[in-house]
């Protein structure tokens, strides 16, 4: 018996000195050159043949970037050094043909020079690694861990990242060693290295760590305890933080971009002189990322995670995703204190007029614009505001309708917080794993206890206008509708070199009616030669049924036309707080946590 264990010890003990390892190691020599050098160590393979990988793109962010278009000529390496054949077998998978060789080593440069929270950058004052867009994955074994040595250039001091250092790196080296558990959680760690301003603090029983590239006008201290405020009200919504640690990344920069949400971190761009005139914005930006750790990121859809890389993962329920956050942004700020009453319902009122504002949004149902966000929401063009909708706003719009429903519902006793404990505790914590949208459907119409069939024809997967005033005057906010209608043109103009060009055209406008089209050159109106200012002085003193002639050219041709101005009624809403009723009342200050 004791001999037969010994073997089986043996064989295993086999088994595992056996097993596949892999190794990245990060290089930056040149940083002025913009180029990554990436280094793969691939140890145990058994297989004649490896197929790596480029992901098509980063998650979190819909849109199919083709990160292997930065990547330059793959090269393998065996053991001993010499050269492997590669072959490119389509747009983002090289075949190593490794034969019997034990050790393999694939060489790449990635070049890397826009500066986002979704893609990677280097120059000579840092570098930022968005792991999608430089780490090659070998096929079908993302699932194995692995360790990445990163090697900073010499001018560069720290590095920043939510991955763990390995407890085996040597002291005192140039380079720093990282565990990862599996791939997906080696791309789900951004990397900040260079000589980035660091800070940490302690909210909701977690560490909190934060790197600031680049100079702006923030005040370390005061963010301190207002992010700590963000995390805590953040946290108190589900009642736990599943994290031990969490990582800011901030980016101070002239063109900020917004976010990107990682599992236990998050990157932000955003203008480096925006603390001091729009610091309240910057928080709501903090209060949207930081939402993510549990909605996106735990609280998702089974189509986002793990992930397919190779091709874009569609779901339906981004309005959710996306949606749910951009409310809950709002009602963090408000719940923490940084937002008053009036600037929580200013913020949601600002959304809803935004979208019964738009035109796309009688078009485009929100599940639409969430599946569809692959192919519309960002690769817009000059008639996207006439045909699609947001569903971060149209989504906000209706986390606020079912806040409602539900505070109604249960008279005060539960809210959508309950709704989404739920979920998370149910998929997450009990199934661990992602929803499919029945599941999403059913869960809300067992919380409810009703039928949500009309619900979604009309709201999620129909464009319906939602009766407001019978939504919230059911909580103590009366709402009215103030729309109204006024001669309007329904054009966007632009002006460079002394040409007044058209932008955009509002379906069914004047402009349109007209036969007039994008890309036309406005040269006259009424026999007046017009710059963009004159035009639209024009526009404006014109009433419902005027004629104005106006002279255009298309290409090299001129043409004139007759444009008739017509009436427009962009939708409107206004709100105002029911007075006199203490049971709505006692609604409203459940909802806005006033009581």
């Amino acid at each position: 018996m004791l001999k037969y264990l010994s073997i089986i010890a043996v064989s295993m003990l086999c088994f595992l000195t056996q097993a596949q390892n892999v190794k990245y190691n990060l290089k930056m020599p040149k940083p002025q050159n913009h180029y990554f050098n990436v280094e793969m160590e691939l140890d145990g393979f058994k297989e004649k043949e490896l197929n790596v990988k480029m992901p098509i793109w980063a998650p979190g962010s819909y849109l199919a970037r083709e990160f292997a278009k930065h990547v330059n000529l793959v090269k393998a390496f065996d053991g001993n050094g010499n050269a492997i054949e590669v072959v490119k077998t389509n747009k983002n998978t090289w075949c190593i043909k490794k034969g019997k060789a034990k050790k393999v080593i694939v060489k790449y440069e990635v070049y890397s020079f826009e500066l986002t929270v979704r893609t990677s950058f280097l120059d000579l004052t840092h570098g930022f690694v968005s792991g999608s867009g430089v780490f090659m994955y070998v096929n079908d074994y993302k699932a194995d861990k692995g360790q990445v040595e990163v090697f900073p250039y010499e001018s560069f001091s720290t590095i920043t990242t939510a991955l763990k250092q390995s407890q085996g790196a040597s002291a005192g080296s140039e380079s720093t060693l990282f565990d990862f558990e599996n791939y997906d959680q080696l791309v789900d760690c951004p990397m900040e290295i260079g000589n980035q301003e660091t800070f940490s603090f302690m909210a909701a029983g977690i560490k909190h760590n934060v790197a600031i590239y680049a100079r702006g006008n923030h005040d370390i201290e005061l963010l301190k305890a207002d992010m700590a405020r963000v995390v805590k009200t953040a946290t108190a919504i589900f009642g736990q933080n599943p994290n031990k640690e969490y990582t800011f990344i901030i980016h101070n920069v002239v063109d900020g971009q917004g976010g990107l949400e990682h599992v236990n971190s998050t990157v932000l761009s955003t203008n480096r002189w925006r603390y001091q005139n729009d610091y309240k914005g910057f928080l709501k930006l903090v209060s949207h990322e930081y939402f993510h750790l549990w909605n996106v990121k735990r609280i998702r859809p089974v189509e986002l995670g793990p992930f397919n890389y190779d091709a874009e993962n569609y779901t339906s329920l981004l309005w959710v995703m996306e949606g749910f956050t951009s409310y809950y942004e709002k009602m963090i700020l408000l719940r923490s204190g940084i937002w008053s009453e009036k600037e929580f319902l200013n913020g949601m009122f600002g959304s809803l007029n935004y979208v019964e504002g738009s035109v796309g949004t009688r078009v485009q149902p929100v599940a639409h614009a969430s599946f569809d966000a692959w192919i519309k929401a960002y690769r817009p063009n000059e008639n996207s505001g006439n045909t699609t909708m947001s569903y971060y706003s149209r989504g906000s719009v209706v986390a606020m309708l079912l806040d409602a429903k539900i505070i109604k519902k249960y008279d005060g006793k539960k809210c959508l917080d309950h709704f989404m404990q739920k979920v998370y505790k149910e998929y997450y914590e009990k199934k661990g794993r992602g929803f499919s949208e029945i599941e999403f459907k059913k869960e809300l119409e067992d919380f409810l206890g009703e039928n949500m069939d009309q619900f979604y024809a009309d709201y999620i997967n129909g464009t319906k206008v939602p009766n407001y005033d019978e939504v919230f005057s059911s909580i103590g906010l009366k709402v009215n509708y103030a729309g109204v209608s006024k001669v309007d043109a329904g054009v966007s103009l632009s002006e460079s070199g002394g040409k007044v060009e058209i932008r955009s055209i509002r379906s069914n406008s004047s402009v349109e009616e007209a036969g007039l089209s994008v890309n036309d050159e406005i040269i006259g109106a009424n026999g007046i030669r017009v710059n963009k200012s004159t035009l639209e002085s024009f526009f404006a003193g014109m009433s419902a049924g005027d004629v104005m002639e106006i002279l255009f050219a298309r290409g090299d041709e001129l043409f004139s036309t007759d444009l008739k101005m017509i009436e427009y009624e962009k939708p409107r809403y206004e709100y105002s707080k029911i007075e006199g009723n203490d049971a709505l009342e006692r609604l409203f200050n459940y909802w806005l946590r006033t009581e």
